[in-house]
Formats: C-alpha cells, structure tokens, sequence
C-alpha cells in the first residue's frame, strides 16, 4: 500500500504507540509507506500493537522501542538511536495521554495535577527536546501533539487536564517559533503542529457502550489519517497551527 506519498521512506516516531490512538497511527504511517517506530511504557501492549500494524501492512518496517518518556537522557537515547539506525527522524507524533477529574473544582485534588503534569507535560518537553534538532535536520521535520479542545475552554471539573493540555500546547508552540527562525526569510522546513479533538473514540468503546453517541468525538482513524496529512502540507502552512477535528469549543 505504500505509494510514492509525502510519507513514502520517512522515518516517523510514535510516542505512545500501545494505545488505541497509536495502534491507528502505527498502522496508517506504514500504509503511507513510512518506516515507523512506536514507544511505550508498557512492553507488552506495545509488541501488540507493532505486530498488528507490520502484519496488517504486509511486513512493512514498525519496530517498537520500551522507553520511559519521562527520563530526558533515555528520551534522547532514543532519538539519536532512530537517526542512528536509520539514517534520518521526519516525525515525532505525541499520543501520550491520560485524564483525571473531578465533579467540582473546589473538590479538584493536585495530586490529578502532579499525576498529568508528567504524562501530557514532562513527556512533550522531553520529546520536543529530545529530537528537534534530528527533525529541524529532515526535509519534511514534522512534530505532531494531539490536544483537546478543553484547553482553549476548560470546564470546573477539569482543571488539572485542561490546564496540562494547555502546557503542553504552549511549549509545542514554542518549539515551532524555534522551526520558523531557524528556517530564515525562506520559511520553516520543518514544523511543529498540534492536532485538536473534543476526545477519541475506538471500536471497543462503541461494542461496550452501543447505545452512546460519542456526539463531537474523533474515531482513532480519523485522527490516524489527519497525522498522515500533516505531512501533506507545506511545513509553513502547519507550522505553529491548530488544525480542529471537532467544532470550536
């Protein structure tokens, strides 16, 4: 299935990769003939979901690598590994996640934000560190944060992960004033972008709740395919954006 498309023998890391989320984007950067390679911290979900995706593709190159996101030096470790092995890094997706609540804010405990703060925060600042260099070094850098629309619009219940949201969108942001300067007058070569949903939604999660509507949520493929087409435009065009997959809260 892989054509000669704008992801056609890139090299692309997918921090996250044992989810439902990531299982999607293993499986649709392969299809678009990307050599991909899938973090996560549990090693077993993460065989599971590399072995999926290199099966369903036909053998195409998904490796997984067990690494603890929140540690720098091993977040580095890896990025000078992939480049190493590889030979070049076009892409580092961040479908890191993880959500705690509560009914009321004044009910809101900050142990839900020392918790997220290391899931949606530490792990983008230690990616984002980790591999722009490698990235700004592709012709087609690409370092994609999955958000949440709660982070332009936070609800009473939610303070802890809309606020991490918003951390995380923040220092991403950052990251692509950093691909813009670098590019000079002739623009960014690489980018930094995030992608916005209200929440996702995947196959187990309907068979369980058949009755629900999900109303506003984006299926793991969707999300999957718009990754896929970030590299599809021009580093300029996404560079510093938020691309919307749900309505603006």
């Amino acid at each position: 299935m892989a054509g000669n498309g704008a992801l056609s023998g890139a090299v692309i890391a997918v921090a996250g990769a044992g989810g439902p989320a990531g299982r999607a984007a293993l499986l649709r950067l392969a299809e678009a003939g990307a050599t991909v390679i899938g973090s996560d911290n549990d090693p077993e979900r993460l065989a599971e979901a590399v072995d999926a995706a290199s099966y369903a593709t036909g053998g195409a190159t998904v490796t997984g690598d067990t690494v603890d996101l929140l540690d720098l030096r091993a977040t580095r470790d890896w990025a000078t590994r992939i480049e190493k092995d590889f030979g070049r890094v076009d892409g580092l997706v961040h479908l890191v996640g993880g959500w705690r609540g509560s009914e009321t804010f004044t009910r809101t405990s900050l142990d839900d934000w020392d918790f997220l703060e290391m899931l949606l925060v530490r792990t983008v600042q230690h990616t984002s560190l980790a591999f722009h260099e490698a990235l700004q070094r592709s012709d087609r850098g690409r370092y994609v944060l999955i958000s949440a629309a709660g982070a332009s619009k936070p609800t009473a219940g939610n303070a802890a992960y809309a606020a991490g949201k918003a951390a995380a969108e923040a220092w991403t942001l950052a990251m692509a004033d950093y691909f813009r300067k670098a590019g000079g007058p002739e623009g960014p070569t690489s980018a930094a972008t995030i992608l916005v949903v209200k929440a996702l939604v995947h196959d187990a999660m309907r068979a369980d709740r058949p009755n629900a509507k999900f109303a506003g949520f984006t299926d793991v493929k969707d999300l999957a395919e718009a990754i896929t087409g970030i590299w599809e435009k021009p580093a300029a065009e996404v560079n510093g954006n938020r691309l919307w997959l749900t309505e603006k809260p």
